[in-house]
């Protein structure tokens, strides 16, 4: 969740950006850096490990000179924090420096190409071969702003990235790629400012303009031109950041639930930061609490959770049964505290929660602790009370959700529980270090494709128009995804007061197909995967019975969409991290229905945020 700022003008950078990275420190600290082009053209370069306050001890009676600087707040993703591995970071000739938020998913194929073209890495992280590749663009003859543009043509995943030249020193150049990284680039008098967040601007502007996908700023200080991936002008409007500080807060959106959803790329790819590493492939989760050795003599997992992170559980079961082939239970917590549960010191309890203070799930831990049962929790909320008793931690970095109806907290339990499912696994000789080599790297795509259906949102208002009136709907999921059809019908009801309910679609013979009706639409999950023969069967049934079908279907399934009312296309991925994706359809499809309706989207009537009592 990287933290960045910039400033060319007439002040001292120092302290602007300074300032600017304390507003954004919530966004990083495990290690942060400055780069200023000072009078003589030359970089002077700041690391600190650590929280902010290093750096400023670092900088302390010689601050850097010179009006044009950028800043960065580090969590890391691959390497560990350290001074090689903090930003900014350099090229060979020291010509460039670059900071970036985001994961380069194919950066191990590109530093292969540039070290055999005699570049020389000095880190371990993906953002390093950003500068090499900047370096290697302007050794053919471009300018700092073609080469970023050319490197933005040869990388993957979704990020943010600024770009200084010691050769073009009046000028930042700043991309974004995706959406799971956001830039805002604000207007001042014979000065401009560039940020990761609009909070960081706020004392000294309020006039900004906000990058989108495939979209690069030249930014000097008398203004900023705009460009496409292409290279051809673009117009941009600038925007008045609000005085209100929950419309601060809330950004562009008229939602807390919109904005959250809108952050998921980028909440997963906080989640996955520091915690796993590609050279070799392993992950790394510190907070555990438990020694390698003890977590691998574990011959049985129970998770616990209510509500939302109960969906997680389901999910999750699939996994660690897959990856560990150990026997898993999900539990109801709510349930698992009033039973007479059988636990051994052979077992692992797992509790999932949001807040750290749900009652149930409390209880359950108690009901684990009393049974001398190695506990971890994963949860949002550091110092909760879920991750005071539990002997380790695996926290979920979603930041702040406000909106009563979980959705990032979902996706980042849900990433959690896929690091731990794959280190148990590697640990146990299950997962050998190729297969985990392999799955790690998918994961790290999870944030740019997440973006992708995002940027499709503008699918589900024709549907919404449509649908908004009826009063129930039926969720159709199997395998993997039957828990997902649980959580698309839970955010219905939650937010929409529609009555809607989860199924796994091969019991629909047993009961529900009684309700189909061209009055009660279906939501089916139907990928290509190792179930797809088995769904495909249970939308002819449907068919049959005129229902009307709505359906997720991997991307380019023409034998899908003949058979369907409505397609919802699902970049393709593999069955166990397709739970990721597939969620978030019915997260936009259950908003934009609420909203259609005039439903209260962050405070739906009757529900809490955390239920800290029974």
């Amino acid at each position: 969740m990287c933290g960045i700022i910039g400033y060319v003008g007439f002040r001292p950078a120092s302290p602007i950006l300074l300032e600017g990275l304390q507003r954004l420190e919530y966004r990083g600290y495990d290690s942060s850096g400055m780069a200023l082009v000072n009078e003589r053209g030359a970089f002077v370069i700041r690391k600190a490990v650590g929280k902010l306050s290093n750096l400023r001890v670092a900088v302390e009676g010689e601050i850097p000179s010179g009006n044009l600087g950028i800043g960065h707040t580090r969590w890391a993703t691959h390497g560990r924090p350290s001074l090689d591995n903090a930003h900014p970071h350099q090229d060979c000739s020291g010509d460039v420096v670059v900071i970036h938020n985001g994961i380069v998913e194919n950066y191990l194929a590109l530093k292969e190409e540039l070290v055999a073209q005699g570049h020389t890495f000095v880190s371990q992280t993906d953002t390093e071969v950003l500068p090499h590749l900047i370096e290697s663009f302007l050794a053919q003859g471009a300018d700092l702003a073609e080469a970023v543009r050319k490197t933005m043509a040869v990388i993957q995943g979704a990020h943010a990235i600024v770009a200084l030249r010691r050769q073009e020193p009046d000028r930042l150049v700043a991309v974004r790629l995706g959406n799971a990284g956001g830039l805002v680039v604000g207007y001042g008098e014979g000065e401009m400012f560039l940020a990761s967040d609009p909070p960081a601007l706020v004392p000294y502007t309020r006039n900004v303009v906000y990058l989108s996908h495939l979209e690069m700023a030249v930014i000097t200080a008398h203004g900023a031109t705009y460009y496409s991936e292409q290279g051809t002008p673009v117009t941009k409007t600038t925007e008045s950041l609000p005085y209100d500080e929950v419309a601060l807060a809330k950004g562009r959106y008229k939602h807390f639930m919109h904005k959250e959803m809108w952050e998921q790329p980028h909440a997963v790819m906080d989640t996955l930061r520091g915690r796993l590493n590609m050279e070799p492939p392993q992950v790394d989760l510190e907070e555990l609490g438990l020694s390698p050795q003890e977590l691998a003599a574990k011959k049985r997992v129970v998770l616990v959770a209510c509500g939302t992170s109960y969906h997680a559980a389901l999910v999750g079961k699939f996994v660690l049964e897959e990856l560990t082939r150990l026997p898993v239970e999900a539990d109801y917590a709510s349930e698992f505290r009033y039973r007479d549960p059988i636990l051994d010191p052979d077992t692992l309890l797992v509790a999932i929660t949001q807040s750290g203070e749900t009652v149930d799930t409390l209880a359950a831990m108690e009901t684990g602790r009393a049974q001398n049962v190695k506990e971890l929790a994963i949860c949002n909320v550091a110092g909760s009370q879920a991750t005071r008793l539990a002997h380790g931690v695996i926290h979920t970095r979603s930041g702040p959700e406000i909106g009563v109806a979980s959705t990032k907290t979902f996706t980042c339990q849900l990433t959690a529980l896929y690091l731990l499912a794959a280190y148990l696994g590697y640990l146990r000789g299950i997962v050998s270090g190729r297969e985990l080599g392999d799955l790690l790297q998918e994961m790290v795509r999870i944030p740019h494709l997440l973006g992708e259906l995002l940027a499709r949102e503008a699918e589900y208002e024709p549907l919404a128009r449509r649908y908004f009136r009826l009063s129930n709907f039926l969720y159709l999921g199997r395998g993997i995804n039957y828990p997902v059809a649980l959580e698309g019908a839970l955010k219905l009801k939650e937010i929409s007061y529609i009555h809607a309910e989860g199924y796994p679609a091969g019991e629909m013979k047993h009961g529900p197909i009684a309700l189909i009706d061209e009055n009660m639409p279906v939501v089916a999950i139907a990928l290509k995967d190792r179930v797809y023969d088995k769904i495909l069967n249970n939308i002819e049934e449907v068919k049959a019975r005129d229902g009307t079908i709505i359906a997720l279907a991997t991307e380019g399934d023409k034998n899908l969409a003949s058979r369907v009312d409505h397609v919802i296309n699902i970049p393709p991925v593999s069955y166990l991290l397709s739970p990721l994706l597939t969620v978030l359809p019915l997260q936009l499809l259950a908003y934009h229905i609420a909203v259609r309706r005039g439903c209260d989207v962050d405070q739906p009537r009757n529900l809490a945020k955390s239920v800290t009592v029974e």
